[in-house]
């Protein structure tokens, strides 16, 4: 198993300062590969250049690029140029996002999200290949059969054919999907106890492919807190779990909180659901079950993180990536040290 750092995106306490120098210390480190992720304020791809240009070996990924923001050979044509002046350090995590931002924001239907997202990777890897793009499907059409358009092919030659793909995914047929079509899965509240559910789906999307689950990357985003108090670590955690499990989404449809519920939390998921729709979104954060947040998160000293190391490594993860929670640049940096610490401890890295 190696490790992965997760920046998200910039928020109002963060800045780009502190994220590079995160990126920087992962990367003197020999953590394996920084995401950044978008969603309707800083965008991931432009993170990653400026990152990319300011580190030496470590992949930077995107977790993700959104599916509705930009045509499949505007990615391509991204994720080729980042992988060229990366010296073949990029990742292509992509995800359809969800309906309010999809709609909202970029104005892209959310309808057959699975036939939509099957059809942009199969166009990004014809792109990134070089081969001519012509492609005739439900949602795509390139060129427009009734125009002056031509079928084109990439301009440039990036440094590889191929570059990795990942899908950011939630459910069953999601996950299936990803195993089929992807060379890995970003997954998000993945708990040890509740992984083999998760990964059935996604063997079952590779033998689709003729593949096994060997060498397909998962790489969970988890939630790191160091600290010797486990409850005071998991309190850091609680305002986040209950804003996916209960506030990312419309009632209707919460990937995260249907998640949740799949994994024995339903009665709990309905309450923080509930309190946070109602804005009451403290009382919704004390609502998340402390053993929902322990089984999601890395939580407490080191050597309790080292023995939960080992548990992802046991239950099929290969890329650990660690979402920080921490006050400061500095603790940060102490984070990712104690965290490589903790690797060696449990004996699972490469």
């Amino acid at each position: 198993m190696r490790l992965g750092l997760s920046l998200g995106y910039q928020t109002a306490w963060s800045t780009p300062a502190d994220h590079l120098a995160l990126a920087q210390e992962a990367d003197r480190l020999g953590y394996s590969v920084v995401w950044t992720a978008e969603a309707y304020g800083s965008d991931s791809p432009s993170m990653l250049a400026w990152i990319a240009g300011q580190t030496e070996r470590i992949d930077v990924g995107s977790a993700v690029m959104q599916i509705p923001a930009r045509t499949p050979a505007a990615t391509a044509m991204t994720a080729a140029t980042i992988d060229a002046f990366s010296g073949g350090r990029f990742r292509l995590g992509l995800g359809v996002s969800g309906p309010q931002v999809s709609e909202g924001w970029h104005g892209v239907r959310f309808a057959k999200p699975l036939a939509r997202t099957r059809e942009y990777v199969d166009i990004v890897k014809l792109a990134i290949a070089r081969k001519e793009v012509a492609y005739a499907g439900e949602h795509y059409t390139l060129p427009l059969p009734d125009g002056p358009g031509k079928a084109l092919r990439l301009g440039f030659r990036p440094p590889r054919e191929h570059i990795p793909i990942y899908l950011a995914a939630v459910g069953p047929k999601n996950l299936e999907l990803a195993g089929e079509i992807a060379d890995g899965w970003l997954a998000v509240f993945y708990a040890p106890e509740f992984a083999e559910e998760q990964l059935t789906a996604v063997r079952a999307g590779r033998a689709k492919a003729g593949k096994e689950l060997a060498g397909f990357d998962v790489v969970p985003s988890v939630p790191v807190v160091i600290g010797d108090d486990v409850a005071a670590c998991a309190e850091l955690v609680r305002l986040y779990a209950a804003l996916y499990v209960g506030g990312m989404g419309s009632r209707q449809q919460n990937f995260y909180n249907q998640l949740a519920t799949r994994m024995g939390y339903g009665d709990a998921a309905r309450e923080v659901q509930d309190l946070y729709l109602a804005k009451r979104q403290r009382d919704a954060a004390a609502a998340v079950p402390m053993e929902f947040i322990d089984r999601t998160s890395l939580l407490g000293p080191k050597e309790r993180i080292a023995e939960r190391m080992r548990d992802y490594a046991a239950a099929g993860v290969t890329t650990l990536s660690l979402t920080l929670f921490v006050a400061d640049r500095e603790s940060g940096v102490q984070t990712l040290r104690t965290c490589a610490e903790a690797l060696e401890l449990a004996g699972v890295g490469e």
